[in-house]
């Protein structure tokens, strides 16, 4: 199971949170990452814990102001990067050549999606995974898998219908080891989560928390 915190642009320690992620992904066996806001990357890395950044651009060098390149966050210590977020919609195009400036760039990549039918058309452009966030639920006290398993089960089929081999992860909600072992038991191999840890005033207690069931 892999567990991904989103620190989004939540102000909270970011080094905080690295550190106690690697720490309790070494003390449980468990794959944390953290994906901070791009300005943080290289420091997140230094702490030695899996770093993703929050979402790539669709282009590489260039004069293209504003973006985020795939490779200068792989030269930053990123490992993997989100692309497609709720909050950081794409269009289909733009997904496209995001993932593959991601691929290039050495990147592992997860396509977020609303819905079953969009994690469809996300798993046909070809990402290491996709993640079913309903909007609704973002944000909120309910997982996803808790309120609408039939969401995360759906994704699950419908990507595995398009290509077994990329990964469903199950966001939106997720707080607790309750919450991340639901996500599990319904086919998600990995779980999303961004305040449950990043507004958390213990960090280490929530992560320690979310891997206790698994």
């Amino acid at each position: 199971m892999f567990i991904l915190v989103n620190l989004k642009a939540y102000p909270c320690d970011p080094i905080e949170v690295a550190t106690a992620a690697r720490d309790v992904s070494e003390a449980s066996g468990v794959r944390i990452a953290v994906s901070p806001q791009a300005a943080d990357i290289s420091r997140v890395a230094d702490t030695g814990v899996e770093t993703w950044a929050q979402h790539v651009s669709p282009n590489s060098y260039g004069s293209h102001t504003g973006s985020t390149l795939a490779a200068a966050v792989a030269d930053n210590g990123a490992t993997g990067t989100l692309i497609n977020h709720s909050e950081k919609r794409l269009k289909l195009a733009d997904i496209d050549n995001a993932l593959r400036a991601a691929e290039h760039a050495d990147l592992e990549t997860c396509v977020c999606a609303n819905n079953p039918t969009q994690v469809g058309a996300a798993a046909a452009l070809d990402p290491d995974a996709v993640a079913v966030e309903p909007p609704e639920l973002i944000g909120g006290d309910v997982s996803v898998a808790t309120a609408d398993p039939e969401i995360v089960e759906g994704a699950v089929g419908a990507a595995d219908a398009i290509d077994p081999q990329v990964d469903v992860y199950c966001g939106a909600g997720v707080s607790t080891g309750s919450d991340v072992a639901a996500a599990q038991e319904l086919g998600a191999s990995g779980v999303l989560l961004a305040s449950g840890v990043a507004k958390a005033e213990d960090p280490a207690a929530a992560l320690e928390d979310l891997v206790s069931e698994l």
